[in-house]
């Protein structure tokens, strides 16, 4: 087999050392936003793009979670739906998209009043996966007219594999903690159930409805109800002891 040419191995070598520089600081990051902000530097200084955004599917709807340029008050709370916009079309058709000029002219563009962003010429847009599944996009963006080569959609659509199984890994960890305290609070209020049902002589439903009305007057959740009750029974408990 011939040997490839003295450039293309060192573009393939920069290309190797990108992707570990990525999987380094993402096994490095503690929390999925640290992740999302450290490819988002990695991405725009690979790219030497003018702005970068990362999306997160939630539902049927594709959430900003991060963004390279200074938008605080829009993370976590723009939001599009599959099919809306360019990063809409992407997450439904999971391709990438790669528009080298008049990006906002493109048919599938969406114009967003709080981006000025979107009045860039260029646009890179790819799909971040995990397990054949969308869990997000990435978009990069250019301010004047920018041609993305075939590698550099397939790099950038690498490291939107590695980021889309660090975000999934996040959506699981996140359901199974939901679901622990979901646990955890069904368990209170059934304790907070029995000592009611003992102390005051009410039945199941009496019981359960008294920590419903306890928690809407003092507007607390059930939970912290159901903490008190049982902490107060505790303690009458320890004092009996003593």
């Amino acid at each position: 087999m011939d040997s490839l040419p003295q450039v293309d191995r060192h573009t393939e070598d920069a290309h190797v050392d990108a992707l570990h520089e990525i999987g380094r600081q993402i096994a490095a990051a503690d929390h999925v936003h640290e992740v999302l902000d450290r490819v988002l530097d990695f991405t725009v200084e690979l790219v030497k793009c003018d702005s970068c955004f990362i999306y997160v599917l939630s539902g049927s709807e594709l959430v900003l979670r991060a963004s390279k340029n200074p938008h605080a008050d829009l993370v976590d709370r723009l939001k599009l739906r599959l099919g809306e916009g360019i990063a809409g079309w992407v997450a439904e058709q999971r391709e990438p998209v790669a528009l080298s000029k008049s990006a906002f002219k493109d048919p599938r563009f969406r114009f967003c009043d709080e981006l000025p962003e979107d009045n860039y010429e260029a646009l890179l847009s790819v799909p971040l996966m995990s397990r054949g599944r969308v869990v997000g996009v990435m978009n990069l963006q250019h301010r004047q007219p920018h041609v993305h080569s075939r590698r550099q959609v397939r790099l950038i659509s690498t490291i939107g594999f590695l980021v889309g199984a660090e975000v999934e890994m996040a959506r699981l960890e996140a359901e199974n903690a939901n679901l622990s305290e979901k646990l955890e609070t069904r368990k209170l209020v059934e304790r907070a159930k029995g000592i009611l049902q003992r102390e005051l002589h009410l039945d199941e439903e009496q019981a359960y409805l008294a920590l419903q009305r306890q928690s809407r007057q003092k507007r607390k959740p059930m939970k912290e109800i159901a903490e008190a009750i049982v902490l107060s029974d505790e303690i009458k408990d320890s004092s009996r002891i003593n």
